[in-house]
């Protein structure tokens, strides 16, 4: 059966008009409708009439995992897993570095019919050197463990088509294809970003370009099917 995944920087819910509406990003959301969301931003108050997350959770029918990577006074913020499969086993693993804004990685393994399926989603940092550090983390934890199929996806900040980070990942996954998701209204950088392994897994992988997508955040979401 295929398996549709996709990731999507939500911007906290900040449209390129400057308005929040967790309403637009679920109603994307149910465009693409996607098994498994990767999303990165994500402003939330647990325990809240307003939890964003557990609406956009609710408005897909899907069970959230949280990653959060910031707590301050408006609450928590950071990466998420939306998932209509069943999650056989969760890891929040902490790939911050010092002085920097907090990041983190979710290395989610999920159940498939019989196939097992392993997400690993993040969100990099924004200095060259913070994402050599952070994907040397992300291989070393990808060394470990094994399913029928793995994918790697997320925000990588990664605009320089030459740097070590994607050199280091092609040679780990294989060479995929880089859609522009930034910015949503005109994209010309492909900071968001998905590898599959095995690369044959892969039947697609495009950006989500509706009309509503263009104005909900300042990315594209990114959407693949994989075949299981």
């Amino acid at each position: 059966m295929p398996l549709r995944i996709a990731t999507y920087n939500v911007h906290r819910c900040i449209g390129r008009d400057g308005a929040e509406s967790p309403e637009r990003i679920a109603a994307v959301l149910r465009e693409i409708g996607a098994d498994v969301v990767a999303l990165q931003e994500v402003a939330h108050r647990p325990g809240t009439p307003d939890n964003v997350l557990a609406y956009l959770a609710e408005s897909v029918g899907a069970e959230a995992i949280e990653g959060t990577t910031l707590r301050d006074q408006r609450g928590n913020y950071g990466n998420a897993l939306l998932t209509r499969v069943t999650s056989e086993s969760v890891r929040r693993v902490d790939i911050s570095v010092p002085l920097r804004e907090p990041r983190g990685a979710l290395d989610v393994v999920l159940t498939v019919n019989a196939s097992t399926a392993r997400v690993v989603t993040t969100h990099l940092g924004l200095r060259p050197a913070e994402r050599r550090y952070q994907i040397r983390r992300i291989l070393s934890l990808l060394e470990a463990g094994s399913a029928d199929v793995t994918a790697l996806m997320g925000d990588f900040n990664e605009w320089y088509l030459w740097g070590r980070p994607l050199r280091w990942l092609n040679r780990t996954f294989a060479p995929m294809p880089s859609p522009a998701t930034f910015p949503s209204h005109r994209p010309f950088l492909a900071l968001d970003r998905l590898w599959v392994r095995p690369r044959q897994q892969l039947i697609s992988l495009a950006p989500h370009r509706s009309d509503l997508a263009r104005t909900a955040s300042d990315h594209l979401p990114l959407v693949a099917e994989l075949a299981l």
